[in-house]
């Protein structure tokens, strides 16, 4: 039978309390701020505002548990059968887990289900599985000497995640640091804390220790005295540019901690004359800016089209944009849900007019007319941009979809690569010289060859220039970035 996720949601139980130690705890000073439904504008609960002072207990907790050894020095296997139970369980709740998330969200529950019921526990699976196939090297050296270069789990890491993909971001923190053998504390956004802090129980039922892994719900200040913790070893931060800069300027300021940084994108959508634009590229065109609201980091808003293909392309993404459904969340048959706030909402806006005022030409959509509970953009759509136009060139975080017309592959290279960011590319064309070629010279984390895709949990996921540092999320990467290396060296006879 299908799931009725709206009779999910009527019984949902909210805990916004935060997770220290093994317990649901408010904040020291007592502090709550409420959270929202951001489809309906209606409150879901009070949530545990925190402060340094939760920061200090939560880092003292993680410590003690980090050099107690009841987990950092547990044996791979052990770890392994630990974070397979975690990933059982979390399929287990996955119906209910799905539904917390978009209703905290306003994403679509079908976008919801594949990230929190499907990709959230196979992460969890995945890294377990990878945890006992970690090994060290052996330096060659002369007969008197042995050297051996082995990694060490990090310590106490603190992982600073976004509102767009509330649990998943946390996941993509939470597995590769616990599989590595770190004590974990989570930072969820204020606007979508309540995943994260479910989930933290069910990590304690798979056998995740008190103290390894703790949740603190709060404001910027959170993120803020983590990253300036002297006692806190690795930060690792998704968000925007701008504060991912501020973990830099913590960093510096207190420990030289070292800070993996995901950020903003503006990432480019190249069609050349030889693409085929079929229903497959249209789809994948609309995906690429639409999905998740294009509350994504590496959302294709700047589609790039050659002359000769432009109408074709924008009369196919036209039609597709003006079917868009946006609505319900809740709702299956609903294309978009709502955007995270009504401030979010109020700066979605202000661009869609200032794609207006600066001669952009408005095909579809518009600025939002707030006739709707909640808060719902209207997907839109520009013909007619010019690459040094503030939507073509700043992340707007929102459904707005702008077209820029070049004349040939060099003019497509030199437009994409016009920005401060460096995440994400899509490149459609049947001539895999010109594909090998975008994709060599594009300055970019990961480039997509006809289709729009960021990879998966096997391929490294981060961006270049102001987009991300030199670490990744996903991948064996990531479990990397939780690991220190350490050269051990034996003189004997």
């Amino acid at each position: 039978m299908p799931v009725n996720y709206k009779a999910i949601a009527k019984k949902l139980k909210f805990e916004g309390r935060a997770f220290i130690n093994g317990k649901y705890v408010n904040a020291i000073d007592g502090k709550k701020f409420e959270t929202i439904n951001p489809a309906t504008g209606e409150k879901l609960c009070a949530v545990a505002k925190c402060n340094h002072k939760d920061v200090n207990l939560a880092v003292k907790v993680s410590r003690k548990a980090f050099n107690s050894g009841v987990w950092s020095r547990s044996s791979p296997e052990h770890r392994k059968e630990v974070l397979l139970k975690f990933a059982e369980l979390l399929r287990k709740h996955g119906d209910e887990n799905s539904v917390l998330e978009c209703v905290d969200t306003g994403k679509l529950i079908a976008d919801c289900i594949n990230e929190v019921a499907n990709d959230a526990p196979m992460h969890f699976q995945w890294y377990g599985e990878l945890i006992d196939k970690v090994f060290g090297k052996v330096g060659p050296t002369e007969p008197s000497i042995t050297s051996l270069i082995v990694k060490e789990p990090i310590g106490v890491v603190a992982g600073i995640v976004p509102w767009n993909f509330p649990l998943m971001m946390a996941v993509w923190k939470m597995a590769p640091a616990l599989a590595a053998g770190c004590s974990v504390i989570i930072k969820p956004a204020e606007d979508t804390p309540l995943t994260a802090i479910r989930v933290a129980k069910i990590a304690q039922e798979a056998g995740i220790p008190d103290g390894v892994l703790n949740i603190l719900p709060g404001y910027g200040d959170v993120g803020e005295a983590l990253g300036r913790h002297k006692d806190v070893d690795a930060v690792s931060f998704t968000g925007s540019t701008e504060v991912g800069g501020y973990f830099l300027k913590y960093s510096s300021e207190s420990n030289l901690k070292p800070v993996a940084l995901e950020m903003g994108g503006k990432s480019p959508f190249i069609v050349l004359e030889d693409a085929k634009i079929n229903d497959d590229l249209i789809d994948n065109a609309i995906n690429s800016a639409f999905w998740n609201g294009g509350q994504n980091c590496s959302a294709n808003m700047r589609q790039i089209v050659h002359k000769k293909v432009k109408d074709e392309f924008l009369d196919k993404v036209s039609k597709k944009v003006k079917k868009l459904k946006v609505g319900d969340p809740l709702n299956l048959k609903s294309n978009m849900g709502s955007m995270i706030s009504k401030g979010h909402l109020q700066t979605v806006d202000g661009y869609i007019q200032k794609g207006i005022d600066e001669g952009a030409k408005l095909l579809f959509g518009g600025v939002s007319d707030n006739k709707q509970k909640g808060f719902y953009a209207k997907p839109t759509l520009f013909d007619g941009l010019k690459e040094n136009m503030t939507i073509a060139q700043e992340e707007i975080f929102g459904p707005v979809l702008g077209v820029l017309t070049v004349k040939n592959d060099e003019e497509a290279l030199k437009v994409a690569s016009n920005s401060k960011y460096g995440l994400h590319a899509s490149v459609f064309t049947q001539d895999i010289d010109r594909a090998f070629h975008l994709a060599k010279s594009l300055p970019c984390g990961t480039v997509s060859v006809n289709t729009f895709s960021e990879g998966d949990i096997k391929t490294p996921f981060g961006g270049y220039k102001q987009s991300g540092s030199l670490s990744r999320d996903q991948g064996t990467e990531a479990l990397n970035s939780f690991l220190q290396t350490k050269t051990i060296w034996i003189s004997h006879s």
